[in-house]
């Protein structure tokens, strides 16, 4: 049997001000911190063992994954930061309230923007000071290949193909691997490896510093899931 372990990273700061985050590089707050201390002692308790870490570029998870690491006494685990693990950019809203936004727009409108499966939300402008084009973690990147704005769609086509290169490969050479991530990313994993269908995945919430162990056969077809 094998097995890859997901983990949404702990309450950021802009989670608890109810502001769309997306690639903004905020913190984790206290009660985040000590999420990721409670995944880390959870993993340590249920004896999981990881040969290999996956997690974003944005430091609210790869603070969750150093914690989790070395509450489990596991912080000499690999581990390899990427892009394609990275939030759901959520263009012009990120930085706004969500309550705020919905009273401007219309609560219905902004739940088509965050719940819908392939309907972007107002994009960003390439001038924002904020723009992840003027990010030096992003300059090794096509400039086009740096979005502006994205939908679970658009984020499920850049985070597939790093499962299929590194991730998978990774658990078939029968290593267990810890995936630290964001709640859109992890959802649009859970997506391709359930065949969840469209107009169900925005179902599934995703909640923070809390490990999902998914047990899989030897096609890395689901066997089962469960949270520690």
């Amino acid at each position: 049997m094998k097995r890859v372990v997901f983990v949404r990273h702990g309450q950021s700061e802009w989670n608890a001000l109810n502001q769309f985050t997306g690639w903004v590089d905020v913190d984790l707050t206290k009660l985040g911190l000590k999420e990721a201390h409670e995944a880390g002692l959870k993993i340590k308790r249920a004896g999981l063992e990881f040969d290999l870490a996956f997690t974003s570029v944005l430091k609210r998870a790869i603070k969750t994954c150093h914690i989790i690491l070395e509450d489990s006494d596991q912080l000499w685990v690999p581990e390899i930061k990427t892009w394609r693990l990275n939030e759901r950019h959520y263009g012009a809203l990120q930085g706004l309230n969500k309550e705020a936004t919905a009273e401007k727009f219309g609560i219905q409108q902004v739940q088509i923007w965050r719940r819908s499966y392939d309907t972007l939300s107002p994009l960003a402008k390439p001038e924002d000071p904020n723009s992840a084009l003027n990010d030096r973690r992003y300059a090794h990147l096509q400039k086009r290949s740096i979005p502006m704005g994205e939908n679970l769609k658009i984020t499920l086509a850049r985070v597939i193909p790093f499962w299929e290169d590194e991730i998978a490969p990774a658990i078939l050479d029968q290593k267990t691997v810890l995936v630290v991530a964001h709640g859109n990313s992890i959802r649009a994993l859970a997506k391709y490896m359930e065949n969840i269908p469209e107009d169900k995945i925005m179902e599934l919430e995703i909640p923070t510093g809390q490990p999902l162990v998914y047990e899989l056969n030897e096609g890395l077809e689901v066997i089962r899931k469960y949270y520690l």
